[in-house]
């Protein structure tokens, strides 16, 4: 079974939505507060890459259950430019709008699944999931 709510990103305030609402669900599907920052703080990382380099997109959150397993699964998409070099945006400290450079390889280390599937000229989607321990 799942259940899957979402939040277009369109503007900084959408960002703040999406991290509320990815809190939520991770507070429904029984994560602690640590896992629940976690969870957050990836939805913020993919949420502002978005805002930043597409544009516009979207954040997909899905609560998971299959036999006895539960967790939560992000999905950020954008029809933006996509990302051209990979290797080089998961490489700690690089960065191409002069922050920190932790955010894909962040939100890597903070959740348990990461997939990449960009193109460039045709968007991106990030998908990744947080399993409840």
């Amino acid at each position: 079974m799942e259940y899957r709510s979402s939040v277009d990103i369109y503007t900084e305030w959408d960002i703040v939505a999406a991290r509320q609402l990815g809190r939520n669900e991770a507070k429904k599907s029984g994560f602690g507060t640590v896992d629940q920052a976690r969870i957050t703080t990836a939805i913020s990382e993919l949420a502002r890459n978005i805002y930043l380099y597409a544009g516009k997109g979207k954040i997909e959150i899905m609560r998971l259950s299959e036999n006895d397993l539960y967790g939560i699964t992000i999905i950020a998409s954008d029809d933006g430019p996509g990302i051209p070099d990979m290797r080089k945006v998961m490489e700690d400290g690089f960065s191409t709008s002069g922050g920190l450079g932790a955010g894909m390889p962040g939100v890597k280390r903070l959740m348990d699944e990461f997939k990449v599937d960009t193109e460039p000229g045709k968007g991106t989607t990030i998908t990744t999931t947080k399993w409840l321990r």
